[in-house]
């Protein structure tokens, strides 16, 4: 008898993933709720707010879209990475007859479902509360898929390249939460980069959100918003090199950090 490939491996493993991710609520609570929640809570207060005829709920909803992104592959997989460290899980699976390679395919699975249905979410309240028009042209949705893929990667590497910083299960929700809503914050999430002080942009703009953020809201809002970005157009060409480098930096990170251990058991 054949033993199972890696692919279905790694797809099994995804199946375990997402039991578990769902079957815990801090994790659905703060990692795929959480972004909703601000939506409706941020959204309603500014939609009367207009910027350039569009209500601000329709520019927050396009840039939460980043947001549910980066929480549902650096905060989450960097978090629950962490805790599996310290508690022994990682050494357990490591020690199985289990590739490698498999474990991770099954956190691809796990963070490429729960975004996709975070961005649903996202959208669907967008639609539903703030009057956002889903993008009738293909190439609109396009955009939408590879800046995914690419917010995707980037943040997952990211996320486990951050895991390895922290010491304990205890401190690892803060070292992925903490930075998570600071960038939201610099990055144009949150409030508009013109409000944003000058030296607290430019550390935002070192990062992947405020190029993710970006890149949504040229797909999703019209074309004349363009003018209200800091340099007056959608840059999507520089947000897909910074994007596709960070993806590249994050794998150098991950194979240069990442441990199967804790430190404190060595």
């Amino acid at each position: 008898m054949s033993m199972p490939s890696t692919l279905a491996i790694g797809a099994a493993r995804g199946a375990i993933e997402l039991k578990q991710f769902f079957r815990e609520r801090g994790s659905v609570v703060f990692t795929f709720i959480f972004p909703a929640l601000l939506l409706v809570l941020l959204g309603s207060v500014f939609d009367a707010d207009a910027v350039g005829g569009v209500g601000g709920g329709q520019v927050l909803t396009a840039s939460f879209a980043a947001a549910g992104i980066v929480s549902t592959s650096f905060v989450n997989l960097g978090t629950a990475l962490a805790v599996e460290r310290d508690d022994g899980t990682l050494r357990r699976l490591r020690s199985l007859p289990m590739p490698p390679v498999a474990f991770f395919l099954g956190k691809i699975v796990l963070v490429i479902v729960a975004s996709i249905a975070e961005v649903a979410l996202l959208l669907a309240i967008g639609v539903l509360m703030f009057d956002v028009s889903l993008p009738g042209d293909p190439a609109a949705w396009l955009t939408m898929a590879w800046l995914f893929a690419l917010g995707v990667t980037s943040c997952s590497l990211i996320g486990i390249a951050a895991s390895s910083l922290a010491r304990s299960a205890r401190s690892a929700g803060a070292m992925t939460t903490l930075p998570y809503t600071v960038l939201l914050f610099i990055s144009g999430v949150y409030v508009p980069l013109q409000s944003v002080p000058g030296w607290m942009a430019d550390i935002g703009a070192f990062f992947p959100v405020k190029w993710l953020a970006q890149g949504f809201r040229a797909a999703l809002l019209p074309d004349h918003m363009a003018a209200h970005e800091p340099a007056g157009q959608w840059e999507l060409g520089k947000v897909a090199v910074v994007l596709a480098l960070w993806c590249a930096g994050g794998l150098v990170l991950c194979l240069t950090t990442f441990r199967w251990r804790s430190a404190l058991t060595r």
